[in-house]
């Protein structure tokens, strides 16, 4: 099973429908329907995208496609921050560290994101964080990216 079709299943199961057409645009959401371009080229490009229109479900109300206007951006920004923290977590980052996971293509590969939607995530990241971030007994840093894992008691 694609990463894309457990997503599909939390849409159905929160009674969001996605229908994929011919369309400009990636995809595009309104009133819990999504529409996503049929000509995306793989699951990986739908996975993403899936995620950032339901994160528009989620944080996102009315019409927001005019992006001049400041509040627009500012909602778009919270469903991709949405998508990227539920599809790039930190402990999967983590995960990804203690696989010996050594670039960002393999990374993105172990997420099962595209390379552009991780670059995206870690900026977001490195925009709320900083260039550190603490999860758990580790410090993600987030420019280099790396993980470093401190002893017992040392934080």
């Amino acid at each position: 099973m694609y990463l894309y079709d457990t997503l599909l299943e939390e849409c159905r199961n929160k009674d969001i429908e996605v229908y994929e057409k011919e369309m400009k645009s990636a995809g595009l959401y309104s009133d819990s329907v999504i529409w996503l371009n049929k000509y995306l080229p793989t699951y990986t490009d739908k996975y993403c995208v899936l995620a950032e229109e339901i994160g528009h479900h989620y944080k996102t109300v009315g019409n927001i496609l005019d992006q001049t206007k400041p509040k627009n951006r500012k909602q778009e920004k919270l469903a991709r921050s949405w998508a990227y923290e539920r599809i790039v977590p930190l402990h999967r980052i983590v995960e990804a560290h203690k696989e010996y996971i050594r670039n960002k293509y393999e990374l993105a590969d172990f997420l099962g994101v595209t390379e552009s939607f991780l670059d995206e995530a870690l900026i977001r990241y490195k925009e709320k964080y900083g260039d550190f971030v603490h999860y758990e007994r580790y410090a993600i840093s987030l420019d280099p990216l790396g993980v470093i894992e401190w002893f017992e008691g040392s934080v």
